[in-house]
């Protein structure tokens, strides 16, 4: 595996430009956004799923821990610290100082653990956001879980980025240092029978004919992004790498739009029901720690995303499967995606276009 790790078309997003007061609407709409989405991280209930989470939590444990030498006696910026259990990590491998930056309430929680674990003198709590923070001195590293859904959701990343031009000192490290993206078509009959054709099974039940609604939901629920739980025997050819980031180079600007081409030949015969997305994520080290969201690999809090066909595709065996996916914002919604997947089935033999959407309803 590379990481181990009827024809159809929709019309794309349209697009105009904008006026005053589509900028006004799109400042309120972020100041929203972003007053929802720091309200949802003070609850606890959010950090008990992410800490319960042990692949994702042990590896920021063990990239840590391992590389004992990269914090010993240095300045780090723990962004998004949430309950401050990585700021916690850093201190006990040795940190001489430990700035936990969250701007939600659960800073307030933090501190309690912090204090708890003896590590106030160590850790210093800062409950602001990364954009208004100001720190008296340059980290030597920056350690943040900014990853999600599709590793780009809720759009973290830009913040952990300015982190980095403010702060980080020249030949500083970051906690993870790489983000790639992998793609594959994947077999989904379970998801397909329970949420699509369920609706044509109705007047077997109850003798009222209900397929009418098929159609909806395939122009509504398989417009959105779907977070499912994969088995690699879902999985319909080797992945492929969508796109891969260098946190110590790419820019703001560079997640604007990030986009990359795909080629899959398939293994066996089988009816494919979407493209599969999860990424892979790579601390410094010597072996560097993984963190995969593969499914091949035990299930994590992220699970995969499935971008679905409006309708099933049979594959034979050696079909070959290519195309393009490209990610960016939604919109005014900063912290939402979307995702265009565009991709040819033997040579334009089978087409499809689509746009998706991933929000909070989704999540």
């Amino acid at each position: 595996m590379a990481d181990d790790g009827g024809d159809v078309v929709a019309e794309p997003l349209a697009k105009k430009c904008p006026n005053e007061t589509d900028l006004k609407q799109s400042g309120k709409c972020k100041e929203e956004a972003d007053k929802s989405y720091f309200n949802s991280y003070g609850d606890l209930y959010v950090h008990e799923e992410m800490l319960r989470d042990v692949e994702r939590t042990s590896a920021y444990l063990n990239a840590i821990m391992r590389n004992k030498e990269s914090f010993r006696d240095k300045v780090v910026a723990d962004v998004g610290a949430g309950t401050g259990i990585l700021s916690c990590f850093c201190a006990k491998a040795g940190a001489k100082r430990v700035y936990a930056i969250e701007a939600s309430a659960v800073a307030e929680h933090a501190r309690a653990v912090i204090s708890s674990n003896n590590l106030s003198d160590c850790v210093t709590l800062i409950n602001e956001r990364v954009e208004s923070c100001e720190l008296p001195e340059k980290v030597d590293v920056i350690v943040s879980e900014w990853m999600g859904y599709s590793l780009m959701y809720e759009s973290m990343l830009p913040c952990v980025l300015e982190a980095r031009d403010r702060w980080l000192k020249p030949g500083g490290q970051m906690f993870p240092s790489h983000a790639s993206l992998f793609a594959a078509p994947v077999c989904q009959s379970n998801f397909w029978r329970d949420r699509v054709e369920v609706w044509s099974d109705m007047k077997g039940e109850y003798g009222v004919d209900m397929s009418c609604l098929q159609s909806v939901v395939q122009r509504t629920t398989l417009r959105t992004v779907q977070v499912v739980a994969l088995h690699g025997e879902d999985v319909l050819s080797d992945s492929s790498c969508v796109f891969s980031l260098d946190l110590k180079s790419v820019s703001v600007k560079d997640l604007q739009v990030l986009e990359g081409a795909f080629s899959f030949k398939s293994h066996r015969l089988s009816t494919m029901h979407g493209i599969a997305v999860w990424f892979v994520v790579t601390f410094p080290g010597t072996p560097p720690v993984r963190l995969s969201t593969s499914p091949y690999c035990p299930t994590t809090h992220w699970r995969q995303c499935v971008l679905f066909m409006d309708s099933p595709v049979l594959l034979k065996q050696d079909d070959i499967v290519c195309g393009n996916l490209v990610m960016k914002p939604y919109g005014a919604h900063m912290r939402f995606l979307n995702v265009h997947l565009q991709c040819d089935i033997n040579q334009n033999e089978i087409h499809v276009e689509k746009d998706f959407s991933l929000d909070d309803n989704q999540c």
